[in-house]
């Protein structure tokens, strides 16, 4: 696809595009929009980077300009992803639309979230919860709402969304357009599909742009009682804007204070901050007024900062998808960039979990092949058991059947018989 002239869009959608320089759509922009503009459903499965919130937010405003009767939902696993879609959908939606967009997520104002909802918005981007609390308050309405989008539903099951979803998307009207977007597709997200989506046309990217881009990775084997000193030595000959993830929000502000106490300026970043202090916090990593932004994984989908050029992973992730979305955090734009891990003893096993997966991404065919050997395995593996549990019972059948039962006498009925015999004499 060489530009986006060829998908039929508004003259406003394709002005604010050409103002925002998308020239030529992505690959899961060129086979997504397509079809989401024909209103099908979408199964599709796009690593971060890939440009996959333009792909549902470009078919989700032009159907909303162009016909009445559409309104769309996303759902996202954080409020960071939220906040960045909402403002990339603000900008292609333009100024002049007429189009109000809501976005409502925790920690936010309830009030200004309720003055949102007083001017009827035809979008709203929001995280399950906030979504709930209103539907509980009965502020929100979602029976006109027909065109949703589930964006990172891996991650939102991860985080224990799923019933949050399953009570949104009772509010719903029964006929509507379902676009899934997820990094990977485990059985419970094929599951969730079932459940959502209705004949969908299956997208997936083979070509890992995280994986592919100018990242230079480098592990740094160690011990936990070393971590700190090798993490201070990574600063010093760094330079440029530095992300460091933990797995706690506990060790977010453990790590912050240490390094304060070691004169290196920095800020924490986890789910326990206020909203607005958290939007505080990511503008002015954004300006540069601070150089290292220690984080948990909510900062590894949703953060787009252009100037970081390391990502240091001080703790290895929870699940090896995670460590794909935080070295997604560096080298943006074509930029170049470098990700750091450091390696303990206790991690060995999720560090080859890790690098099993980096390998498939780099070679789909292969784990294409892999699937299907595994598939076809355990297809083999069923058939011949179900085969040879047919044969066997049939075997058994066949042998009871060949022998004849030995037939007890009874000796109630020869008794009988006898004093019969006797009492007629």
């Amino acid at each position: 696809m060489e530009n986006f002239n060829s998908f039929n869009l508004s003259e406003n959608l394709k002005k604010s595009l050409k103002g925002l320089r998308f020239t030529k759509p992505t690959e899961v922009q060129s086979k997504t929009i397509s079809f989401a503009i024909n209103k099908e459903d979408i199964l599709a499965s796009a690593e971060t980077g890939s440009g996959k919130t333009a792909a549902y937010l470009i078919p989700l405003i032009q159907q909303v300009s162009t016909n009445s009767k559409v309104s769309g939902l996303v759902l996202t696993p954080t409020r960071e992803l939220a906040q960045q879609v909402a403002d990339v959908a603000k900008l292609l939606v333009g100024y002049r639309s007429g189009i109000n967009i809501s976005l409502l997520v925790g920690g936010a104002s309830m009030t200004n979230q309720l003055n949102q909802l007083k001017k009827y918005p035809k979008i709203i981007i929001g995280t399950p919860g906030r979504i709930n609390d209103h539907l509980s308050r009965k502020s929100l309405s979602l029976r006109y709402f027909n065109f949703l989008v589930l964006d990172e539903a891996d991650r939102m099951l991860d985080m224990g969304f799923g019933e949050q979803v399953d009570k949104i998307v009772e509010h719903l009207p029964e006929q509507r357009q379902t676009l899934l977007f997820s990094a990977t597709l485990p059985k419970e997200i094929i599951k969730l599909s079932k459940k959502y989506l209705n004949n969908p046309k299956r997208v997936e990217v083979k070509d890992n742009n995280v994986i592919k881009s100018q990242i230079k990775q480098k592990v740094v084997n160690t011990k936990t009682e070393q971590k700190y000193d090798e993490l201070l030595d990574e600063i010093t000959v760094r330079k440029g804007s530095i992300l460091i993830f933990v797995r706690t929000k506990y060790a977010t502000e453990k790590l912050k204070k240490r390094l304060t106490r070691d004169t290196v300026k920095s800020s924490a970043l986890h789910g326990d901050l206020r909203q607005n202090k958290r939007n505080r916090i990511l503008e002015d990593f954004r300006n540069q007024r601070f150089r290292i932004l220690v984080a948990t994984d909510i900062a590894s989908r949703g953060l787009d900062v252009p100037h970081i050029g390391h990502v240091i992973n001080y703790d290895l992730p929870q699940v090896p998808e995670d460590f794909i979305h935080r070295i997604g955090r560096t080298a943006r734009a074509g930029s170049i960039g470098e990700a750091v891990s450091f390696v303990t003893p206790s991690d060995k096993k999720m560090w080859k979990s890790i690098e099993k997966l980096l390998d498939q991404l780099k070679n789909p065919d292969k784990q294409n092949r892999d699937q299907n050997r595994d598939q076809n395995r355990d297809q083999n593996r069923d058939q011949n058991r179900d085969q040879n549990r047919d044969q066997n019972r049939d075997q058994n059948r066949d042998q009871n059947r060949d022998q004849k039962p030995y037939r007890k006498r009874n000796r109630k009925n020869s008794k009988s018989r006898k004093y019969y015999q006797k009492t007629s004499k």
